[in-house]
């Protein structure tokens, strides 16, 4: 005859173990669990106004929602977003985040002699939210009606045309430069704190031309504020379907998207970042959130940590060339 048990069946028994410690048990567990405890900062490292806080807007309203807990963006500008990855790098509240992107993570470490970050060691990589198109435009009265016209112009008068970018080793400073570097012309660099700037400045004529990423000017283009060129990608946008690519133009094999990703200082304990990976795939490719980055020609992504951080790698050597090349440095 089997001895009694105090607890008679197994449904018992794991609401006894619940009761008198599991939770105790697994201490690692219920701290992930609970993570995040209060509302999480997503800093953004640019003045507002640009396709980065449009990107980050875009998806920390589905992120709060997947988290249990509301996501706020903090536009935090200077450096060349240096001052606002240095701040993301060392805290350790467990509830700061930042908006990684193409100049911080890719570039800055080829045109500072020193960051006061390691982009490879003082973050998690947690997703790539999405790439964005870069777009190349001119004010509307400048006299040109294609890149081949623009191009012919700058060759014809070198010097005479200036373009803007949200500063040095910025995406746009990039985009511009890659095209000069394609179409042997000089255009003369106007680095500006943030892309809302710049674009005040190219709308009121002050400035020739610009590389934006499309989120920030399509509602310019289609009001015939700004006049669009060329895009950036390999395709032509179902936006602008009657806008060239630069890559039909005359120059074939050109590419240029910014891209913006989602980091966690490395001090986050590996389970909430496991969670937060899971939550910021499930917003960026929430139905509600690709509409609105469609909607501003922006292409959410959603991978996993790993699959980002080897992109930032491939990403860090092609841009460490282009960096040499045209002897980009900082403001």
């Amino acid at each position: 005859m089997k001895p009694a048990h105090p607890i008679s069946s197994r449904r018992q028994w794991l609401a006894h173990v619940t009761a008198t410690g599991a939770g105790l048990a697994l201490p690692g567990l219920a701290r992930a669990q609970a993570w995040p405890a209060k509302p999480v900062r997503l800093v953004v490292p640019f003045a507002p106004g640009g396709s980065s806080e449009i990107v980050a807007r875009s998806t920390a309203l589905e992120l709060g929602r997947q988290l249990g807990q509301s996501v706020y963006v903090e536009n935090k500008p200077g450096a060349a977003g240096n001052v606002a990855m240095q701040e993301v790098a060392r805290a350790d509240d467990q509830h700061t985040l930042i908006l990684g992107h193409i100049g911080t993570l890719a570039v800055n470490p080829y045109i500072f002699d020193k960051l006061p970050y390691d982009p490879n060691k003082d973050f998690r990589p947690i997703s790539l939210l999405a790439k964005v198109p870069s777009l190349y435009l001119v004010r509307p009265d400048l006299p040109v009606k294609n890149l081949r016209e623009l191009i012919a112009f700058a060759r014809k008068n070198p010097g005479k045309l200036n373009y803007g970018s949200a500063g040095n080793g910025s995406a746009g400073h990039l985009a511009m430069e890659y095209l000069k570097m394609a179409s042997e012309t000089f255009m003369l660099h106007v680095p500006y704190r943030g892309t809302g700037p710049q674009l005040t400045d190219l709308l009121a004529g002050r400035l020739d031309v610009a590389s934006v990423g499309a989120p920030a000017v399509m509602q310019f283009i289609h009001a015939g504020k700004l006049r669009c060129l060329a895009t950036g990608t390999t395709q032509r946008l179902a936006q602008l379907p009657d806008v060239p690519t630069v890559a039909e133009q005359g120059f074939a094999g050109f590419e240029m998207t910014q891209w913006y990703g989602l980091l966690a200082p490395a001090s986050l304990p590996q389970p909430a970042a496991d969670r937060l990976a899971t939550a910021a795939v499930a917003a960026v490719r929430a139905p509600a959130t690709v509409e609105r980055l469609n909607g501003d020609a922006a292409m959410a992504v959603g991978n996993t940590p790993a699959e980002f951080a080897k992109f930032i790698a491939l990403e860090q050597q092609r841009w460490k060339a282009v960096v040499a090349r045209a002897k980009i440095k900082p403001d």
